[in-house]
Order: C-alpha cells, then structure tokens, then sequence
C-alpha cells in the first residue's frame, strides 16, 4: 500500500477497520436517567481541573441504541458529573461500560469517550424500567424506574440531553510519556424528541476494584427520566491542553543540542 494511501485510511486494522467514518445517526435512542446527590469530596478527588464541581451531583444513565448507523445495536451505562468550564455548564464524562466493540473503539480512538467492555441492559420488568450494569460475572449496578408514570415536559427533556459533554483524552507515547492529554467538549445536535417521562426511582451501586461506579456512593436520588431520541453526535473539539504548559517550560530540541555541545 502507498504511503498517500496510509494516510487515507481512518483506523487499524488495514482493509477491515474496527469502525466507520461518521457522523454517527442514533435512531429510537432510548435513555434512563437517574440524577442523584453523592458526597462532593469524593468528586472533587475525581473530576480534572479545570473543571469546576459546584453541585455534589452525578447522573447515572443506561443508553439502548437499537439502530446506530456503522454500529449497529449496542447499549452503553456510565456516571456523568455536572461541572463548568470557563463559565460554560456541562457535564465531564466519568466512565461507559459498552457491549459493542466498534462503539468502544469510535469512541476512544476518534473522540475521548472513556468507554470500557461491560454488559449493560435496558428492560421493561411487568411495571418498571430496569437498567444494569454488569462487569465480567459480577454485577455493579441496578436501576429502576416506575414505566412511564408521568409526561416529563420536552424541552426539560432537551435540555437534560444536549448538554456540553466534556471528555478527558489520554494517549502514552512508546516510551510511556504522555503524548496527548486534552481536554475535549462536544455536544448532541439534530435531537428529535420522541418520548419523555418521569416517576419514582432508585439506584443500587455496587463495589468493584476495576469498575468503581461506587466511589460517587448514592445519598439520595433526585430525578429520573425515561427518554427516547433520534440524534447525532458531533465531533469533539479542543478546548485545554494539559501538555502546553509544561512543552513551553521544556528545552526545545535545538537547545538540548547546544547544551550537548557544550558538554
């Protein structure tokens, strides 16, 4: 293969990516949400400056995406953290747990999801909305929702889904170095609302060393929705280099030849 032809290409491997170029379009995207308060020291060790945490809040969600244009089916459950950045609220992205490889490795290869293989579940149990979350044989989280016990109002809906998602991106070089470290923003875009609820719910965190969802421990639960979409997700864009400061500090490669020199 020619070079130029390397460079057209989007993801290893060569001749069978392990996903498609986007824009990605999620069709009948059904959500469930739990807002729940947590303690605000245990966030202030987690989430990256500079973002700021100004409430002690977290929203559990289970995501089904049952039609993902080049991704197929898959479903995704993970902890976001309402925060700001340079006066701009949003939420950063803590974790994903993710039953679908091309969807863990879109996310982390071309954009800074921190996506992980897990098995999450989204089902109607007789009356309720039940959402898990599974890691390896072990469960880590259970979620349940009264079934679409009252209208929830659609441009809360919107505006509970289309907030600024911030990202963390972190890359090593081959010598362990760090060779990216970013932060990100993006956000939902052409968002259809097709179905918005709410109702009494409760949310079950359970120790593991590998998938801490527990270290932000529920105190109380909020709200909690029950939401389905058509949308698509835009491209990330940066908004912090965390190596700036530190490559402006370093010795540039003339100047470490100058001292050799002189050595």
């Amino acid at each position: 293969m020619l070079k130029e032809d390397v460079r057209k290409q989007i993801a290893t491997p060569l001749g069978g990516p392990a996903f498609p170029k986007g824009p990605f379009r999620f069709n009948n995207r059904e959500y469930l949400n739990i807002t729940y308060r947590t303690d605000l020291e245990a966030l202030k060790r987690i989430v990256p400056e500079p973002l700021q945490v100004e409430e002690p809040l977290v929203k559990f969600e289970v995501m089904y995406m049952p039609d993902a244009t080049g991704l197929g089916r898959y479903t995704e459950a993970g902890q976001v953290i309402p925060v700001t950045y340079n006066g701009i609220k949003g939420e950063y992205s803590h974790c994903m747990y993710v039953d679908n490889h091309p969807a863990i490795a879109v996310g982390r290869e071309a954009s800074a999801y921190p996506k992980k293989l897990g098995a999450p579940s989204l089902f109607i149990d007789s009356d309720t909305l039940v959402g898990t979350v599974d890691y390896g044989s072990l469960r880590i989280a259970n979620a349940t929702m009264g079934y679409k016990h009252q209208p929830l109002d659609f441009d809360k809906a919107r505006e509970e889904i289309t907030k600024p998602t911030f990202l963390l991106k972190i890359m090593p070089d081959f010598d362990g170095k760090l060779r990216i470290c970013e932060l990100l923003q993006t956000q939902i875009t052409d968002l259809i609302i097709k179905e918005a609820w709410t109702g009494p719910a409760r949310l079950q965190l359970f120790e593991h060393a590998l998938a801490p969802l527990a270290d932000l421990p529920v105190l109380e639960v909020l709200h909690a929705s029950h939401i389905i979409t058509d949308l698509t997700v835009s491209s990330a864009t940066r908004v912090y280099n965390y190596l700036a400061e530190e490559e402006s500090h370093s010795p540039s490669k003339m100047e470490e030849i100058e001292v050799s020199l002189q050595k």
